[in-house]
């Protein structure tokens, strides 16, 4: 099929969609992870469009997802129906979500939700971001589908204040683990973070919304900090949700943190926004996916989905760059981790990193991943301790 036939073949397909509610009836969720809220919020309502956002991820919701979902299915699912459930539950009636190509039932979560839904008796609209599609067209037109908008300056300002929102509290969340190891004063830098979470969440305009990354930075700064503290360095790396959703991953950067170590996340949401939305044009650098397809490349040959390549190629990058330790975390049966889970011990031994595997689901208790995580973290900090004196000795 040449582009032209293409072309009209999905504007009969769009023009034929049903619209079961009306435009100016939508209430619209979406599922929790992490921040997403602040940048999705800020965009949904610029276009004029009502938002129910369910509650935050809680013991509670986890047992909504688990009670409605298949056997085996991953934890993000779960918690996904369960922010589904308690949104309509709560007025919603438009519900959005993206899926995604590759061996991750990602692709498949939209149409599950969708009829498990629907046997449950709610009545919803579901708009998908179809990532297998062109990115900014199919976004726009989902958009579009959902508020009807048609002014370009809403669109504008939706997404000007969506990604500043998301470029500063991203940016507030990687000097908040930079700082909380090395805070002389404990509980200043989580105090300093909050702060900053709720007044992106309510900064609105589209001036105000550009200058926040640089007054997030100007307020850690002046955080007092002990420069001379030895703190190792670990790299999180894993599943897109749980490393994003604090309740999922048990507060685990919080938890390092208070053990003295700096945690650098490679997945971050505006990184992921910037390259599922912006044109590759635009990139004025080396994106890290490109980055892990090059590390990666002596053990995996190709993407598989998910955030498999960037488990790998993340961390040869890390132990060509003196990070202390790597953290892999994964919901339990994540085809694409369970691949990444496999190819780490070679990537280990190859590379003198040590890496520690943690595997969540709904039976996964706290306390003992905190046993786990503070041994390797001894295991680390002896690590550190070493390549310092090696650093005197020379």
């Amino acid at each position: 099929m040449d582009k032209e036939k293409e072309k009209k073949l999905n504007k009969k397909r769009f023009a034929q969609r049903e619209h079961s509610i009306k435009t100016k009836d939508r209430v619209v969720a979406w599922p929790r992870m992490g921040n997403i809220d602040l940048s999705m919020g800020a965009l949904v309502s610029s276009l004029g469009a009502k938002i129910v956002m369910p509650p935050q991820n809680t013991n509670k919701a986890l047992e909504i997802g688990v009670k409605n979902s298949i056997e085996g299915i991953c934890l993000p699912y779960k918690l996904n129906l369960a922010n589904y459930i308690m949104a309509l539950e709560n007025g919603a009636n438009t519900l959005m979500m993206f899926q995604a190509p590759g061996s991750c039932r990602f692709g498949n979560y939209t149409k599950m939700a969708q009829k498990t839904l629907k046997k449950m008796g709610y009545k919803f609209d579901m708009i998908v971001f179809d990532m297998y599609q062109s990115k900014m067209k199919q976004t726009l037109e989902a958009f579009w589908h959902v508020t009807r908008c048609i002014n370009p300056y809403r669109y504008y300002k939706g997404f000007s204040t969506g990604f500043n929102k998301a470029f500063a509290i991203d940016t507030a969340e990687r000097l908040l683990f930079y700082t909380r190891p090395r805070e002389i004063n404990k509980g200043e830098a989580e105090r300093c973070y909050k702060k900053w979470y709720e007044i992106i969440r309510d900064t609105t305009s589209v001036r105000d919304c550009k200058k926040l990354k640089k007054q997030v930075i100007e307020d850690f700064k002046k955080i007092p900090i002990d420069e001379d503290k030895i703190v190792p360095k670990v790299y999180l790396l894993g599943e897109f949700f749980v490393l994003l959703d604090p309740f999922t991953n048990q507060e685990i950067e919080k938890t390092l943190g208070d053990l003295g170590v700096e945690v650098q996340r490679q997945i971050f949401f505006s990184d992921w926004l910037e390259h599922v939305l912006q044109p590759s044009i635009f990139y004025k650098k080396e994106s890290h996916r490109e980055r892990c397809v090059r590390y990666a490349k002596d053990y995996m040959k190709r993407a598989i989905g998910g955030e498999c390549l960037e488990t790998v190629g993340d961390t040869v990058y890390a132990a060509k760059n003196n990070i202390d330790g790597i953290i892999h975390i994964m919901p339990f049966s994540c085809m694409p981790e369970i691949v990444a889970q496999n190819i780490l011990p070679k990537v280990s031994r190859n590379e003198n990193i040590p890496i520690l595997e943690l595997v969540l689901d709904e039976q996964t208790g706290k306390a003992g991943n905190i046993t786990r995580i503070e041994a390797f973290v001894d295991l680390v900090m002896r690590k550190k301790l070493r390549r310092e004196n090696d650093k005197i000795q020379k």
